[in-house]
Parts: structure tokens; sequence; C-alpha cells
């Protein structure tokens, strides 16, 4: 499991939805009729999200003001899953929240709430920084310019962090970067490292220019600036760009924050850092191809790095199954050889899926069939098997195991509920030890694949 510290500006980003069909008599302005309400993390919270997403335990480190506000960012904190290891209320600080009314899904108004200035208990967090990072792999600071992470407390965690051997990733602002200097690497976009560095970014040269500059003046182990469109730039030895994964764009929001929690995720992971940059460029195209700040799971990942489509991205392996966030979601599992694709497996399948939230199908392979059903068996190979399973829309993930049993399945994946016939009654099902409830389903009398055999031979 990668253990992830994250350290910035937490707030609320609040939507109110509603419809407009008057102007006002009063003023020039629409009269919203206000519909509902939505309230979710962001600033650093993009980053947890992200994060939590990936399969990351996060533990999370800020300051928010001593009200509602601060209350109810606590408690979205919680609801994510992640780690408050502290979190300190400062008396008489604003905590951050956006409100945002939409009308017909576009923003006409913004509301801010917030105090900006630099925050007056670094010391407290300082003096707990060093055992609070002892539990984690790598710390991710994202700073929204709020005054969390102000100079003194920046230099410190760095410092820190540094001297204990590991990476500190930084999600820089504004544009002074001194007090960034001595981290592993930053990540600007290319308008942010213009701004900081004095000079436009207008082709190869300026961008070798700039990360040379980024690196040399910032003493960063290494030099990154991301650029939209056209990927991301690196200076290692020399430069190397990572030309971006070409996809309809839709929103940019939440993009930056993306591209920190997926780098700090692989980097942890022990990946290679251009390895974990190409990563980080699918989690990307992933987050721009949705509205609003959105995560990337493991499984758009990996669909849009095999560029598979359709049924085609349902069939993976196992480590790619484990990789792909549940997001709160409940596992469903049942497995089978499926041999001839058959109503009563239709409606197995689809009285398994409604048990919970995602549907995975464990599929014996030829070999594994033919052990547990004879040398003339299976009619059909294990790809014609799995695309077949994988075309219905209430089947989430196919994955085909050799053994005779899905029992290491099983105990790898830990599903909420195991499923299988209503013939196990009384019986032992194998990899019960591992999940939280077995459920029996009806077989659909009379259909069966080994009755269609019979039935075409006759």
């Amino acid at each position: 499991m990668v253990n992830v510290l994250v350290v910035g500006d937490l707030m609320i980003d609040h939507y109110v939805w509603g419809s407009c069909d008057r102007i006002s008599p009063e003023a020039p302005v629409q009269v919203v009729n206000i519909k509902n309400e939505t309230k979710r993390l962001g600033g650093l919270g993009n980053v947890i999200s992200n994060l939590k997403t990936l399969g990351s335990e996060v533990g999370v480190i800020s300051v928010v003001g001593d009200d509602d506000v601060g209350d109810e960012i606590l408690e979205l904190l919680k609801d994510r899953g992640a780690k408050t290891e502290l979190i300190i209320k400062e008396k008489g600080r604003k905590s951050s929240q956006k409100s945002r009314i939409m009308v017909a899904h576009q923003q006409v108004l913004r509301l801010d709430t917030e105090s900006v200035c630099e925050i007056s208990v670094s010391d407290d967090i300082i003096s707990k920084f060093e055992n609070i990072l002892s539990r984690y792999d790598i710390v991710l600071l994202s700073d929204y310019g709020k005054g969390v992470l102000s100079p003194y407390l920046t230099k410190e965690i760095i410092r820190i962090t540094k001297k204990s051997g590991k990476m500190v990733l930084i999600d820089p602002k504004g544009k002074d970067y001194s007090k960034y200097s001595g981290a592993t690497l930053l990540t600007p976009n290319k308008k942010e490292a213009s701004e900081a560095l004095g000079f436009a970014i207008n082709d190869e040269d300026d961008l070798k220019s700039a990360l040379k500059m980024l690196k040399d003046k910032f003493k960063l182990d290494y030099s990154l600036i991301t650029l939209s469109e056209d990927g991301i730039g690196l200076l290692d030895q020399e430069v190397k760009k990572f030309p971006a994964i070409a996809k309809e764009v839709f929103d940019v929001t939440g993009a930056g924050d993306s591209v920190l929690a997926t780098l700090g995720y692989c980097l942890a992971s022990k990946m290679s850092l251009e390895e974990s940059i190409e990563i980080a460029n699918l989690a990307a195209a992933v987050v721009i191809g949705k509205v609003g700040s959105a995560d990337a799971s493991w499984g758009e990942i990996e669909n849009l790095k095999s560029k598979k489509s359709g049924f085609e991205r349902k069939i993976i392996s196992l480590s790619e199954l484990l990789r792909v966030g549940r997001s709160g979601k409940t596992m469903v599992f049942t497995n089978g050889c499926f041999d001839i694709l058959h109503f009563g497996h239709i409606s197995y399948l689809q009285s398994a899926k409604k048990l919970g939230d995602m549907l995975v199908v464990g599929l014996n392979s030829d070999r594994s069939v033919k052990e547990l059903k004879g040398e003339d068996r299976p009619v059909n190979a294990q790809s014609d098997r799995a695309s077949m399973l994988a075309a219905l829309e209430f089947v989430d993930f196919v994955v085909i195991f050799d053994e005779d049993t899905p029992l290491n399945l099983i105990k790898a994946l830990k599903p909420d509920i195991l499923v299988k016939g209503a013939d196990y009654a009384g019986k032992k099902v194998v990899g019960s030890e591992f999940v939280r409830e077995v459920k029996l389903i009806n077989f659909v009398d009379g259909k069966s694949t080994t009755n269609i055999i019979n039935k075409i031979k006759g």
C-alpha cells in the first residue's frame, strides 16, 4: 500500500444549481430559482481525491478556520477516507469556500469566502511533522496561495523531508518560487513557469532554458513543466518531451492536481520518473475529458494507455483490476466457464449485478475448463468467451484465471459479495473466507451449456 502525506490549502467547492426564466425588475441580472446545492473538497482536496481513487492511503496536514465551513471540511475529509494527521483550527481565520451559481450548467457568478494570509501556527506543524512523516512514503505540497504553505513552513517541510531521504513534490503558486528551493520537483504549467522566470516559453529553446533555470535557480533534483496539449517537458540529464494523449478537451479543471497526485503515487510505488510522467500524462488526459474537477481511476488510465474501446476495455488482468479504484463501490464477484452463453447465464449475471455496484466475472481459462469439463471442452476459446461476457452491459470486468478454482483471485480481490448458484446451498464455497457475504442465486430450469451441446449432438 502506498502512503502519501499531503500538505496545503483546503477549501470547499460549493455549487448552487438552478434555473432562470426571467430578469430581475430591480436590476439587469438573472433571477435564479435554486433547485439544489452540492459541496465537495477543493484545493488540496482535489489531490486527496485523486490519490484515493488511485488506491493510496492519504494523510493530511492543513489549517482551517474555527468556523462552520472548517467543520464541513473535516467531515468531507472523513467521508473521503483521508486521515487527518494534523488539522489546526486557527482562531480568526475564515475557512475557504467558493460558491458557484450554476444555471443550465453555466457558471454565472462565484462568491468567495476566505482568509488569504499566512498562518500563525507554522511552529506547531513543524514540531510534529517529522514524527508524522515517518509513516509516509512521499510528501506532496499543493499551494493555492491561501497562506497555509508560508515560506517558513514550506522551507522546513522540504528540509525535513529531504533529510529523511524522501521525495517532496510541489504544485507551486505565485511568481516567487524561492520558498520551494531544494524540492525534488515542481509541477508548474507553461504560463506559471514563464511568470516565475520572467520570460515567455515560445519554442524548444525557450523550454530548455526554462527547465535548466528552474533546476539551477531553485536547486531541484528534476525540472518539469506541464505543456497543456503538448504534454510534459522534463530536464534530467537532457530535455525530454512526453507528448500528451490525443483526447477531446471538455474541462482542464483539476488537471494539475491529477498530475501531482499521479506522479506522487507512482514515484512512491518505486516507478521510474519517466514511467511516472507517462502515467501522469494519461491521468491528465482522462481528467480533461470530464466536466469539473475529476479523478482518473487506474481502469480509465489503463484503457487510454492500451487505446482499447468498447467492451474490450472490460477484459483486464488481475494486476490491472487491483489498481481500479472502488471509490466506496460494492464489488460483486462470480465465476464460471460460460462456454456457450445462454439465457440462464444472462439471468444469473443480471441478478448478481443487482447485489452491488461493480460486477467482476472470473472466467476459467481454456486449460482450466478442459481440466474441469473434459477434453472436448471448451467449445469456445477463452478470448471469445471473455468478449461475449464483456459485451454485456451489466458486466463491469472480466478476469481470466488459469487455476481449477478462483481461490487466489478471490483472495487478491477481496470482493464484498461472492455469488454462486443455488446448488451450492449447504456446501463450502471456495473463497468465502475472504468476502463479507456469500449470496446464492437460482438457475433458470433447463438452461445449461451441457443441455445445449447435447441438443446439438442429438
